[in-house]
């Protein structure tokens, strides 16, 4: 099969396309045709620096949607033709691939009325903002939010639930993004690189603070972002942990969630796998349903999976990027 390989960590340039042998399921697992592949800066910050268990050549690639042709050992919910998509194991070969192998506890059905390209749109910053939403902060229509990077794709899903939870939205990002995050649901947007985020959302507040915090950007951001909390308020780090030295506890009261998804699979907690195959029937829900925009932005080939990945180190892409391996139609 074609994929999409690296021989060692270290530079995108590293990244080339080869023959590699077809991977068989073991017991427990499937085997999906690769109808299409998601980007994320995972990708790329993996392929940076490598992973323990690697073995070379490697096959990156998390997000995957595609068709199962064939099944291991005692897998007996799935059959060969059913549609599925998945957030992968980071730690074994992945997606950027013809082929590839799945946990078969830990995989969702592909959502209705969307093509396979957009399914694959879905799960690393989908997945990461709905479990941000609904399994850590709680959120819901008594709570006002602030998402960091709207337009991004962990914020533009996050923006996109928060409106459907009945929340009220608060983001941030460049003015040449505010009418794009507004249609994604957002009532209030700042502009980061103009503003004083901090001053407006007091103003936007009357001086409380907000609920809840989305910060997808890092430590520094999330521990300026803390003076932002209303009491008893919230913030999810996508990126990286505030400064805790900062934090004052008693006066506030507010909770911080770390937020890994692929966690999920080092840790080895099979409940938190599975977990992961919820998430993707729930947010599938809502995407068949077309109460979400899978924020598709670009399509590529496998071959261009280098470029591209090269173009997110860089920022300001908005939505997502998706390699398509093989035409598919609506599921």
């Amino acid at each position: 099969m074609k994929a999409i390989v690296i021989d060692k960590p270290g530079s995108l340039d590293n990244l080339y396309v080869k023959e590699m042998p077809e991977p068989q399921p073991q017991a427990g697992e499937v085997r999906v045709v690769v109808h299409a592949a998601g980007l994320n800066p995972a990708d790329y910050k993996f392929i940076q620096r490598g992973f323990r268990t690697w073995q070379y050549p490697f096959i990156p690639g998390l997000d995957v949607a595609g068709i199962i042709d064939a099944v291991g050992p005692g897998v007996t919910e799935w059959q060969v033709g059913d549609a599925v998509y998945y957030h992968g194991n980071l730690s074994k070969p992945g997606g950027f691939a013809e082929l590839a192998i799945a946990p078969a506890h830990a995989i969702a059905p592909a959502p209705q009325n969307l093509s396979l390209t957009e399914a694959a749109a879905l799960p690393c910053a989908g997945f990461t903002a709905y479990q941000v939403l609904h399994r850590k902060l709680h959120i819901n229509s008594d709570q006002t939010i602030l998402i960091h990077g709207g337009a991004g794709a962990v914020g533009g899903f996050a923006v996109q639930l928060a409106t459907i939870a009945g929340s009220f939205v608060i983001s941030t990002c460049l003015s040449g993004d505010f009418e794009w995050v507004r249609q994604l649901g957002a009532q209030e947007v700042i502009d980061y690189s103009t503003e004083d985020v901090a001053a407006r959302v007091r103003e936007i507040t009357t001086g409380r603070g907000v609920d809840a915090i989305v910060d997808t950007v890092s430590s520094h951001h999330a521990t300026a972002s803390l003076e932002m909390l209303a009491f008893g308020g919230g913030i999810a780090c996508v990126a990286a942990l505030p400064d805790f030295r900062k934090l004052q506890s008693f006066s506030r009261a507010i909770s911080v969630h770390d937020v890994a998804l692929g966690g999920a699979y080092v840790s080895g907690d099979i409940k938190a796998q599975k977990d992961l195959a919820q998430i993707g029937k729930e947010l599938g829900a809502l995407a068949s349903a077309g109460k979400i925009n899978p924020l598709l932005a670009e399509v590529i080939k496998l071959e261009e999976i280098p470029q591209a990945l090269q173009r997110l180190t860089q920022g300001g892409v908005r939505g997502k990027i998706v390699a398509q391996i093989r035409n598919g139609g609506n599921v």
